[in-house]
């Protein structure tokens, strides 16, 4: 199985905010959001894996700008790092101002999908090969978050964490 570049997984999902997705002031319902980001990283995680794929975690969400009635948003999504069986995507936020176009970036997330057979068991999908620095950024974070998370669950024990200890040495 070789291994794919996040450029392979890349899904971009456009669409405007409607009346019936906001909130008393007016913006983006943060559950409508999620489930945006859900569906464009699901996407993104199964177009790296050829795979159906199931939302493991959420990892990270983060709710930088409200995102406006009527602002045409778009999510973008990669799949940062590839495990055994799992698959981090990140996933970037964009709105864009009505009257001059401009993207400014509101959100990000990480999320964490699994590859499964057609029996719900998990199977194996390719490693991923960054490119850009924002991809080998992304890509060696995505470890250090796996390991935070092992340790945090009793997975790990704190000497197995290499990169987390990198960070303190």
């Amino acid at each position: 199985m070789s291994a794919k570049t996040p450029e392979q997984s890349k899904t971009i999902m456009t669409d405007m905010v409607l009346p019936g997705e906001t909130n008393p002031l007016n913006n983006l319902f943060g559950g409508e959001l999620l489930a945006r980001m859900d569906r464009a990283a699901s996407i993104s995680a199964r177009r790296h894996s050829r795979r159906i794929v199931v939302t493991a975690s959420v990892n990270h969400v983060a709710f930088n700008r409200a995102v406006p009635l009527g602002s045409v948003v778009t999510v973008e999504a990669k799949v940062s790092r590839a495990f055994k069986t799992s698959m981090e995507v990140f996933i970037d936020v964009w709105v864009e101002d009505r009257e001059s176009g401009d993207k400014a970036k509101a959100n990000e997330a990480i999320y964490t999908f699994v590859a499964v057979d057609e029996t719900g068991r998990p199977i194996a999908v390719p490693e991923v090969r960054p490119e850009t620095d924002l991809e080998k950024e992304r890509y060696a974070a995505a470890l250090r978050r796996k390991q935070l998370s092992l340790l945090l669950a009793g997975k790990i024990k704190p000497n197995d964490a290499t990169e987390l200890k990198a960070l303190f040495e």
